[in-house]
């Protein structure tokens, strides 16, 4: 008898555009902590099954995510304690069919694949435990699992799951039809007739029916993808698909690619069962099901940061930054960041990606990077700029060093703020101290790195005739960027 074990799959991907502007590309809405915890969606994706039920062995997470959003996911699961995890590098973005395709290739074969968005709440852990284990045995037999979230409301923006029969033994049912995001008053007869289940985006099923799925239903994603991780490479702890083999395979979802051909498919000998989950589940797929999730004042307003609300009601006041104030308004949402600030009706949040769309239509940098952008060594936040200057903020982690570079066209001078800085300029490798500086001449060598054990925070004052951050020839990098 074949011994299974659990494999969480974490789909990390997406860029999470109805979350402008606090969700971009480069530092997209799983690696926010929008609950106001500290912990970001993806640390608690990624703990999200501790204590689960012992019976059922479970091995350390796999994580499918963006390759520019490697160092950023490898740091959090860090920092949230994850050790001994994957991480699979999509070299450009396909949607969940071909990750957890990606996935189930790079899995052993006794694995069991547990697929679970890093964007989505779940404030009932041990509720989803309980459902984890009733899908257990019915994904060890051979089963493709979902998971049905018990609807609490007629809602237009999710799919649905038709139940059918029910296993017997299990808490699971067989599945009798998937249906489209519905109009209104179609959801309200889905939920009245208490039939219908929202579509999580959550699936369990065996690495090896999975495979043998795809190779029956989706053939070219299929080749494209083993062809791809045949052909993979090792970078650090990151595993990195072939990307222009990659690039040849087709998008498409888990749920359009096999769950819903599933259904009347008996030949594959792989039937489609749904386990009911009620664990106050959401996808925050924009700022409404954020105001959802949050807790809310007795006027109905959800607040984070610096907010006041005066005779305002059912508004989500969001701030990183300033004072948010509002006077008579309902329905709102505001949410301000360092260099943007977004008013919407909460009923028109879907159309946020709109923005997004003509910000880069018009090729501005605030539809995809922030004023603070993070580096695998820290971050840095550009506080000032005009004619021939620009003044950032730079943080560097402990043990951790910038590359070995140069700059055709400026040059800097840097100003130590807090802990200890070693510096290269030019021949020279030297400490520097709080209050201590240097310059950095045009077209010198040089390097910053922190061999402290606190947090290296200094102000660098750039000068040149052109300041842009591809002005940047690496010649040693600790992270592999050289190629890039």
């Amino acid at each position: 008898m074949t011994s299974y074990h659990l494999l969480p799959v974490i789909l990390c991907g997406g860029s999470g555009t109805r979350l402008w502007p606090l969700s971009r590309e480069t530092y997209p809405k799983q690696f926010l902590a929008l609950g106001g915890d500290g912990v970001s969606m993806l640390q608690d994706t990624a703990t999200r099954l501790d204590g689960l039920d012992s019976s059922i062995p479970m091995k350390p997470p796999l994580v499918v995510c963006n390759s520019a959003h490697r160092f950023l996911a490898a740091q959090q699961l860090q920092e949230a304690g994850v050790d001994g995890a994957q991480l699979v590098l999509e070299p450009a973005g396909r949607n969940t069919a071909p990750a957890l395709t990606l996935a189930a290739f790079a899995a052993d074969s006794q694995a069991i694949l547990l697929a679970m968005p890093a964007d989505h709440v779940v404030a009932n852990a041990g509720n989803l435990h309980q459902a984890v284990k009733e899908a257990w045995p019915l994904a060890q037999d051979g089963a493709m699992v979902t998971f049905g979230i018990v609807a609490d409301r007629p809602e237009t923006g999710y799919g649905y799951i038709q139940k059918a029969h029910p296993i017997v033994g299990t808490g699971a049912f067989s599945i009798q039809s998937f249906e489209e995001k519905p109009s209104l008053e179609l959801a309200h007869s889905y939920v009245a007739s208490g039939n219908y289940l929202w579509n999580s985006g959550l699936f369990m099923v065996r690495a090896d029916q999975w495979l043998k799925a795809m190779a029956a239903l989706q053939p070219a994603m299929f080749q494209a993808c083993r062809s791809a991780m045949e052909h993979s490479s090792r970078d650090m702890d990151f595993i990195r698909p072939h990307s222009e083999t990659f690039a040849a395979c087709p998008a498409d979802s888990i749920d359009y690619a096999v769950m819903e051909h599933l259904p009347g498919q008996e030949e594959l000998d792989m039937p489609a069962r749904v386990v009911p989950l009620d664990a106050g589940w959401s996808d925050l797929g924009a700022w409404d099901a954020l105001w959802d999730v949050l807790p809310r004042d007795a006027s109905g307003n959800a607040h984070a940061g610096q907010t006041l609300a005066i005779d305002t009601r059912d508004s989500l006041l969001f701030s990183e930054t300033c004072l948010v104030a509002t006077v008579g308004v309902d329905n709102l949402v505001v949410v301000a960041t360092a260099d943007a600030i977004l008013v919407a009706d909460k009923r028109k949040t879907q159309d946020v990606k709109k923005i997004v769309a003509e910000l880069k239509t018009q090729k501005r940098s605030l539809a995809s990077t922030h004023r603070k952008v993070h580096r695998p060594w820290g971050w840095y936040d550009s506080i000032d700029s005009g004619e021939r200057f620009q003044v950032k903020r730079i943080v560097v982690h402990p043990g951790a060093q910038l590359s070995l570079q140069m700059h055709h066209h400026r040059a800097e001078h840097w100003i130590v703020v807090k802990g200890t800085a070693q510096v290269t300029n030019g021949d020279r490798t030297f400490l520097l101290g709080e209050n201590e500086s240097t310059f950095i001449p045009l077209g010198h060598v040089h390097r910053l790195a922190n061999p402290g054990k606190v947090p290296l925070e200094i102000i660098e004052v750039q000068s040149g005739s052109y300041l842009a951050e591809d002005d940047i020839v690496r010649f040693e990098d600790t992270y592999g960027r050289i190629a890039e």
